[in-house]
C-alpha cells in the first residue's frame, strides 16, 4: 500500500527555492510513499460567511477533498516577517473547516523551512508548529528542517548540493520512522 503524503509549498513564486526543495524531497521519497502536491495560490481567503450549503468556493471543496485522502503532511515554507507566507496559513484554515471537520487531525506532519537568509525560517518554521499543534497534527522534532544559505546550495543547473541532499536523505528517514511508529 502506497502512502500518500501531501506536499504544501508556502512560496507562491515560480521560481521558488521551496517549490525546488520540496521537488528533491518528493524524488528522494522511498517506493511505498508518494508525494502529492496541493496547489494553495488558487484559494479565496478563508471567510466563514462562504462557508455555509451553496456559497462553499470549489477550490476550497477540491483542496479538503484531496487533503482529507493524503495520510500526512510535508510542509515547505519561507519567512515572511518571522512567520508562515498567507497563503499557507490560508490553507491551514480553509482545511480546518468548517468546526468539526478538519482534514488535518491526526495525520503526520513535517515542517520544512528554506531561506537564502543564515537564520534559515526559523521563525516561520516554530510558528507553523504552533499551528500544527492545534491542528492535531503530531509534527517530526528531530532533525529540525531549517534550510539557510539555499542560494549557496543550489548549482546554475538548479542542482542542490549533495551535503544537503544527504541531510534530506535523513530528514525523510526519520519521517518515514516517525510515520510507521504512529500508524502502527
Amino acid at each position: 500500500m502506497t502512502v500518500k503524503i501531501g506536499f504544501i509549498v508556502g512560496s507562491l513564486r515560480t521560481a521558488s527555492y521551496n517549490k525546488k526543495v520540496a521537488e528533491k524531497f518528493a524524488e528522494l521519497l522511498p517506493a511505498d510513499f508518494e508525494a502529492v502536491f496541493l496547489e494553495i495560490g488558487n484559494l479565496p481567503l478563508y471567510n466563514e460567511d462562504l462557508d455555509v450549503d451553496g456559497k462553499v468556493p470549489v477550490e476550497w471543496q477540491a483542496f479538503r477533498d484531496q487533503a482529507a485522502a493524503l495520510d500526512g503532511f510535508f510542509f515547505f515554507t519561507p519567512e515572511y516577517n518571522r512567520s508562515v507566507p498567507a497563503a499557507l496559513k490560508n490553507a491551514l484554515d480553509v482545511g480546518s473547516r468548517p468546526y468539526g471537520a478538519s482534514v488535518w487531525g491526526g495525520k503526520p506532519a513535517l515542517v520544512v523551512s528554506v531561506s537564502p537568509g543564515a537564520i534559515s525560517g526559523f521563525g516561520a518554521n516554530h510558528h507553523l508548529r504552533q499551528s500544527l499543534v492545534f491542528l492535531d497534527m503530531p509534527t517530526l522534532q528531530q532533525p529540525e528542517a531549517y534550510i539557510g544559505g539555499i542560494n549557496n546550495l543550489i548549482d546554475d543547473n538548479g542542482d542542490i548540493a549533495e551535503g544537503t541532499v544527504n541531510f534530506f536523505r535523513t530528514i525523510i528517514s526519520k519521517y518515514v520512522d516517525f510515520y510507521n511508529k504512529l500508524k502502527a
